[in-house]
């Protein structure tokens, strides 16, 4: 330690790293406390916190975590620690005391970034770094208040810096060193199983290590003691690891080897699919292009990090000594990114799954501006000092002067990096001051920023603006003539219900669909844009609908809407439509689209009680209308096929039902629909093949079965071969999409039907 101050403490760039890391420790968890709940805290994590908590408090006798198979597959540590902490100090505002943490661990993030960025460059690399990546506004965002993604990326950063130590220390590892990246990995692998992949890391990397070291001379008796010595440790770290994530993780407890082996097989194959808007249209999260994780991570970053990691790639290979510590770097920003994009993963929310491979691609960055300004500040010294030295500068003070103006110099140089840098990150800097405490909804300037990305991606995906909104119907909201509860609908209701918490005299928050809102009994209403179709947000008449009464922007673009209610009409509506009593139905819905046109609950259910009534041109008037405002909604085009085939003009029946399909592949009734249409053709053959595609989408359920094998039937099997037929053609289609063991399934269900 005293030799490293001795050789810091006059290094300007030390400080200026110690001053900003301890800068960003406080700042991170103050700009925490404006942050709202996300998506998943409320109505996930906490409830699971409190089940590990009463797992240990009660010595292992409740085992309710145990039967949550879901959250089960995540350890969460950062839950059952934040918990612990709220139940002992009796902490009464726990969503705060959650984000002040998240925000500590944010830091964290940042402080091994510029330690890496540091043992790679310098200590200028790594203020760089540190600048770059408390910059990042997506980084910042996730900081807040991200419990899962930013946890596991701090934990992997850290981890990977003592990867970085232990390679650099081969032949002679430390123990401390493998201490701390036993006690990191297992932090990291209780966030997220991934965390495994630290270790993948160690391996792969010493081995290339070993081999460029050893590449001149041939294997000896104490290359084997080397590797040998190595192999224990890196075992040792592991088995280390291990115990701390069975101490940690109650799902793996039981039975450690057995548990592990069916979370990494369930993980690898996970099923939960969400709609996302991408690229202007709303795609199922299983299906995303392959490049979804790879172009939202360059839309959203800023353009400094991309131009410091042009100047890693050009810059910082060019030293033989640096290439396998550039190329250590490379591999673990690229590698994951990689993977997602190799594997078809199944993400969404952003690149929020990718989060951890930022923070090393943001070492690079740094390291490449510092290879930029030590290339200039090497140009300057030998356009000053290059010239031939006289005997008359010999004898004067030249020499010193020609020092000295290196120095200034290099002063001038080193100043103007830092001006350059920030310059730079000038869209960042605005975009955190002018939308804060809503960072992570940034898009960079080669995106166009907000206003090109608005309609187009997710922005509010993680349900921030709900505690603003919360907070500005409790403070707004004005009391019901009849004195009772003020109902607030919301389709986010766990955030709702927290920030409501404290007032449930006066409210009573709601679950509710936006597109099903006019059928239910609310009095104000908070919809985040996330899941609305692209076209109707877009839309400037009908959007945002006439009842808001306050939009909670980003960059003047609504990312929240608070709606007050004209009148309950529309309710009322829905309430004759359910006892059959259509023409009472049909006043009052016209009545609630007078007061908005765009109503798409009384649109819908206007459309659906003139097809009930066969009064087609009045239902089409309706269903053009709405189309006009939401022209790829399921639901109008639905109506419309129906139209079509009531008519009888079933070609265009069939086309809409395409369409249909095109905008949602799972919308299964459209299926269905095509189904029945060619049916009534007699057309045998492509109602087989429209229903067969359910099967390919995975979306056959008991009622495409049980029409598949009427078809079936009909074409002349008896009931036995007709199932036989539909297990093989399961079978099949799961074949051919890598499915086997599901496939297996089928062929043994077929196999026993002979």
């Amino acid at each position: 330690m005293k030799a490293f101050l001795k050789k810091n403490l006059t290094n300007p760039w030390f400080w200026t790293f110690i001053v900003l890391i301890i800068a960003f420790f406080f700042l991170l968890p103050i700009m925490s406390t404006d942050a709202g709940n996300s998506g998943d805290e409320d109505g996930f994590q906490w409830p699971y916190a409190e089940q590990i908590y009463n797992f240990y408090a009660t010595g292992g006798k409740d085992t309710t975590c145990l039967q949550n198979d879901d959250m089960g597959m995540h350890g969460g540590f950062f839950d059952q620690f934040t918990y612990a902490i709220v139940k002992w100090f009796n902490i009464e505002d726990y969503s705060q005391l959650r984000h002040i943490c998240n925000a500590l661990f944010g830091w964290i993030c940042i402080l091994f970034v510029g330690l890496l960025a540091y043992r790679l460059g310098g200590w200028r690399a790594g203020v760089f770094a540190i600048i770059l990546l408390f910059l990042s506004p997506r980084f910042l965002g996730h900081s807040f208040n991200n419990p899962k993604d930013l946890i596991y990326a701090s934990m992997m950063m850290a981890g990977l810096y003592y990867v970085f130590c232990l390679v650099k220390e081969y032949p002679n590892p430390k123990i401390s060193t493998s201490v701390k990246l036993a006690i990191f990995a297992a932090l990291a692998i209780v966030s997220r199983f991934a965390g495994y992949l630290l270790f993948a890391y160690l391996v792969f990397f010493l081995i290339i290590y070993h081999i460029i070291l050893n590449k001149k001379s041939s294997l000896s008796k104490n290359s084997f003691k080397t590797i040998g010595r190595y192999v224990i440790f890196v075992a040792a770290i592991g088995l280390v690891s291990f115990g701390i994530c069975i101490a940690l993780w109650p799902y793996i407890m039981s039975s450690p080897i057995k548990t592990t082996l069916k979370i990494f097989t369930e993980m690898s194959q996970y099923n939960i699919s969400i709609r996302q808007l991408f690229e202007g249209s709303l795609q199922w999260s299983d299906v995303l292009p392959w490049y979804y994780t790879p172009k939202y991570i360059f839309m959203t970053i800023p353009i400094a990090v991309i131009i410091g990691v042009i100047l890693f790639f050009v810059l910082c290979w060019i030293k033989k000594e640096d290439r396998f510590w550039a190329f250590f770097v490379f591999f673990t920003f690229f590698f994951p990114v990689f993977w997602i994009v190799y594997t078809h993963a199944n993400v969404y929310g952003g690149w929020r799954h990718a989060l951890f491979a930022y923070p090393p691609m943001v070492a690079a960055a740094g390291w490449g501006f510092d290879a930029l300004v030590k290339w200039i500040e090497k140009k300057i010294g030998m356009e000053t000092c290059g010239q031939k030295e006289t005997k008359d500068d010999k004898d004067s003070n030249n020499g010193r002067d020609a020092i000295n103006r290196v120095s200034i110099k290099g002063i001038i140089v080193n100043v103007a990096s830092v001006i350059v840098l920030l310059v730079l990150l000038i869209g960042p800097i605005r975009h955190i001051i002018a939308n804060h405490p809503y960072e992570y909804v940034y898009f960079n300037e080669l995106e166009g920023g907000i206003d090109k990305a608005y309609g187009n991606y997710e922005l509010d995906y993680y349900y921030h603006s709900t505690r603003e909104a919360s907070e500005w119907i409790i403070a707004n909201a004005e009391p019901n003539a009849d004195g009772s509860k003020i109902k607030v609908a919301t389709w986010h209701i766990a955030s709702v219900n927290y920030f409501f918490r404290k007032d449930t005299a006066r409210f009573a928050p709601l679950f509710c669909r936006w597109y099903e809102k006019g059928n239910n009994d609310w009095d104000y209403a908070i919809f985040t844009i996330t899941g609305m179709a692209p076209e109707q947000i877009k839309h400037a008449t009908a959007f945002p609908p006439v009842d808001c009464i306050k939009t909670i922007d980003v960059d003047g673009k609504p990312i929240c809407l608070i709606l007050k209610r004209r009148s309950k009409v529309d309710m009322l509506g829905n309430q004759y439509k359910s006892k059959n009593q259509v023409d009472s139905a049909i006043i009052c819905f016209k009545e609630a689209l007078a007061i908005n046109p765009y109503n798409e609950a009384a649109l819908n259910n206007i459309i659906e009680c003139y097809l009930m009534k066969g009064q087609l041109d009045s239902a089409k008037t309706y269903i053009d209308h709405e189309l006009t405002f939401m022209p790829k909604y399921e639901t109008a085009n639905y109506f419309l096929a129906h139209y079509y085939m009531t008519k009888g003009e079933m070609d265009k029946a069939i086309e809409t039902c395409k369409f249909i399909i095109d905008c949602n592949f799972k919308f299964t009734s459209a299926y269905h629909l095509m189904c029945n249409i060619y049916l009534r053709q007699n057309d045998i053959k492509n109602a087989e093949k429209a229903l067969s595609q359910l099967i390919d989408h995975d979306q056959l359920d008991n009622a495409g079965v049980q029409q598949l094998i009427n078809i079936y039937k009909a074409d002349g099997l008896d009931d036995r071969g007709a199932y036989r037929k539909l297990y093989k053609k399961i079978a099949k289609s799961l074949e051919s999409r890598g499915k086997k063991e599901e496939a297996q399934t089928y062929w043994d269900l077929y196999k026993q039907l002979r």
